[in-house]
């Protein structure tokens, strides 16, 4: 089991990981050895998430969500597998961490009667600068 907070925890049978070749600097050695870790996690059928965390989880997740509802996190910081296994892991852990947490309510709030008249005073001096420029200059002799 991969706990993810106190109420939710996720069967290490949800997860299933593939080790593919890593990009980037390690010469030969890169050319050769699988590390890069990528993880996949079904949110759709997942049985272990409540469903406003299962829907905020599609909000946060972005680029990273198939059309299929597959949660895709590819790691490839550590030469080794097991720690890319274990970053992808934490980095799971930590975006259904975030989708957990309920967003606070928005409160409709109304601009103070200072906050107007602030706006309106601007309104006006720009309108007073622009009736100035608008007017042409005296001809002078």
């Amino acid at each position: 089991m991969i706990r993810i907070t106190d109420e939710i925890a996720i069967s290490e049978d949800e997860v299933h990981f593939e080790f593919i070749r890593a990009s980037g600097p390690g010469g030969q050695h890169v050319n050769k050895v699988a590390t890069a870790a990528q993880l996949s996690f079904d949110v759709r059928r997942s049985s272990s998430l409540p469903a406003d965390v299962r829907e905020r989880l599609e909000q946060l997740a972005g680029r990273r969500m198939t059309k299929d509802g597959i949660l895709v996190i590819t790691a490839r910081r550590h030469r080794t597998q097991q720690q890319n296994r274990e970053d992808a892991v934490d980095r799971l852990a930590r975006l259904i961490r975030r989708a957990a947490e309920t967003p606070k309510p928005r409160r409709k709030t109304k601009p103070t009667a200072a906050s107007k008249e602030r706006r309106l005073e601007e309104k006006r001096l720009r309108g007073a600068v622009k009736r100035i420029r608008s007017q042409r200059p005296d001809d002078e002799e």
